[in-house]
């Protein structure tokens, strides 16, 4: 059973977003993704100052099985990349909703995030 933080809201996509006090969007990728994609050996994250509209693609992520298109869950600005994932991508399957973050977006709208599934909604989606 994946662990799923109430705190977070998630894209279909399977992209969690969390809203932080300073009004920067978090990104990363759920439990149940990297469950998924099995060992990850790799991490192409966005350039800083790129921007994005939600729903684009914005990295890949590359495992020992395949890899995948990493999404933008809101639109936004990329303010900050996770540099430790280019020396240890593997933080992504031990710990992917602390440090294996993605990148950092100061948001378009923060009201794009009410659009993405909380919680329960993504524990249905994902036949949990």
């Amino acid at each position: 059973m994946s662990d799923i933080p109430a705190d977070l809201r998630f894209a279909e996509s399977h992209e969690w977003a969390r809203l932080e006090a300073d009004g920067s969007v978090t990104v990363g990728v759920s439990d149940h993704a990297q469950e998924a994609l099995g060992d990850v050996v790799f991490v192409e994250l966005p350039e800083l100052g790129k921007v994005f509209a939600a729903g684009d693609a914005a990295g890949v992520v590359e495992s020992v099985k395949a890899a995948s298109d990493i999404y933008s869950p809101v639109g936004g600005e990329v303010i900050a990349i996770n540099e430790a994932l280019a020396d240890s991508p593997e933080l992504v399957n031990s710990a992917p909703y602390s440090e294996a973050w993605f990148f950092k977006l100061k948001p378009a709208s923060a009201a794009e995030l009410d659009k993405l599934l909380d919680g329960g909604a993504y524990k249905a989606l994902i036949g949990e």
